[in-house]
């Protein structure tokens, strides 16, 4: 059997620089992504606990965790697993949505979300925006301070200290 000539497989195998520069390139990945603190949520004020993190983007938007979120505002959620249909209610206001799909229905008014909830191990996750809209809250990511902060209208936090700065 006849081997090919040294010059054939030598132009097959990247050079030494460029396989230093791909193994420093990963390792400085790897440590900012092992480095990096996932983003927290706080809820008129209070730091809220939720399994799953927020989904975050150098664009500044935020996807939040619907029940952690929506129940720490004083909504009701409630999950159709036939359907995925996924409904959250709070005082007169109601909002159904879809995985998936950008068509939802607020107080029984069809409306066209930006975003479209997605999952994340099990947890449904929907942009801020959506939360906003739902509840009339604000909701703002601090990239600075890795942190979304959600405002719900008409709560008076007294006695407990802001987790904003």
């Amino acid at each position: 059997m006849r081997r090919p000539p040294f010059s054939a497989l030598a132009a097959l195998v990247p050079s030494g620089r460029l396989i230093v520069a791909t193994a420093v390139t990963a390792l400085v990945a790897s440590l900012s992504l092992a480095l990096a603190t996932p983003a927290t949520i706080s809820v008129d004020g209070q730091r809220l606990a939720s399994d799953v993190a927020p989904v975050t983007t150098p664009g500044g938007n935020a996807y939040l965790p619907l029940r952690a979120v929506a129940e720490a505002a004083g909504a009701r959620t409630t999950f159709d697993m036939a359907k995925a249909e996924i409904g959250v209610y709070r005082g007169t206001d109601a909002l159904v949505m879809h995985t998936g799909s950008t068509a939802a229905t607020l107080n029984g008014h069809h409306v066209t979300l930006a975003h479209a909830p997605f999952t994340v191990r099990g947890r449904t996750m929907v942009a801020g925006a959506t939360i906003a809209r739902a509840f009339g809250s604000t909701v703002r990511f601090d990239a600075k301070h890795s942190r979304v902060i959600v405002r719900t209208p008409g709560v008076v936090v007294a006695g407990a200290a802001d987790d904003e700065p």
